[in-house]
């Protein structure tokens, strides 16, 4: 019971943070296609955190479609690149 019960708050937990990273991934797209970011980044700043929005808007996306309650979730490893950039 305990298990499900987990699995069932993970599934949870991974599907807020994938609203909140496609949340943040629309932002910038409409950052993006109004021009705002010209104000406060310079080009090859934004791409580069543009970048980084998507591949956290993927992997979260990943993440909330896997089945928390079994316990399968263990052999699927996240696929991730070895030279994440921070996004500050």
């Amino acid at each position: 019971m305990t298990a499900v019960q987990g699995g069932a708050r993970l599934s949870v937990i991974t599907r807020q943070w994938h609203e909140l990273a496609e949340r943040r991934l629309a932002y910038y797209n409409e950052l993006y296609r109004s021009g705002r970011w010209a104000r406060y980044y310079a080009k090859e700043h934004f791409a580069l955190r543009m970048l980084d929005v998507i591949k956290a808007a993927k992997i979260w996306r990943d993440l909330a479609g896997r089945s928390w309650s079994d316990r399968s979730w263990t052999a699927k490893p996240v696929a991730r690149d070895d030279d994440l950039r921070p996004a500050a």
